[in-house]
């Protein structure tokens, strides 16, 4: 039976082989993280992503893979959002993750939204498209009050149909911690979710 030969990688030796020995499987590094270890990082670089030691995501940003029984690991989406924004005050999800609050939704979505302060725009990561969307507050993880709350902020932007929706969330509201639900809507809502969500209560 034949067998498959893996394709020739270029052994690493000398400085570059210095710096891999300091990176750590499964971490992201931004590019002027591996030069305070390197007197020449642009070169080395090369020769990691090359020898598979590194993976380049995106302009400056490095993942030094984990290997499995499948192969390298992909970063885990915290550490890569991390590495990108310099920054450790995000949140991350899918919009698929509505689907837990119990208001009729459905849909499965292949896209990944960041709230957070620094960025605005879809970026490419790792081969993944990330929605960065800058918000003045977010929670630090997903509550169902803040799922609830954040579902009727983006009611437009959903594959779902929008009349039904509502009708569910309306018929839902009692199903929440009403205090708590109000803190989400005040803190996370916009203009007009506040003000659906204080015209149902009262009703």
């Amino acid at each position: 039976m034949a067998t498959t030969v893996p394709p020739f990688v270029k052994p690493i030796r000398g400085a570059a082989a210095c710096l891999a020995g300091k990176l750590q499987a499964g971490r992201v590094y931004r590019r002027e993280e591996l030069a305070r270890l390197s007197t020449a990082v642009d070169r080395h670089l090369r020769e990691l992503v090359a020898a598979g030691k590194l993976k380049k995501l995106a302009q400056g940003l490095y993942h030094a893979p984990k290997q499995s029984g499948f192969g390298p690991l992909p970063p885990a989406d915290d550490q890569l959002v991390e590495g990108f924004l310099r920054d450790k005050e995000f949140l991350v999800f899918s919009p698929s993750a509505y689907n837990a609050v119990g208001l009729g939704t459905t849909q499965l979505y292949n896209r990944t939204l960041v709230y957070n302060h620094k960025r605005h725009g879809v970026f490419r990561l790792g081969g993944r498209q990330f929605d960065f969307r800058m918000k003045p507050r977010f929670p630090k993880k997903l509550t169902p009050e803040f799922l609830y709350v954040d579902l009727l902020n983006n009611l437009d932007e959903l594959a779902e149909d929008r009349d039904a929706v509502l009708c569910q969330a309306r018929s839902k509201l009692s199903s929440f911690d009403p205090v708590r639900l109000q803190r989400a809507a005040g803190s996370f809502g916009n203009a007009v979710t506040r003000k659906r969500i204080r015209e149902w209560m009262r009703a």
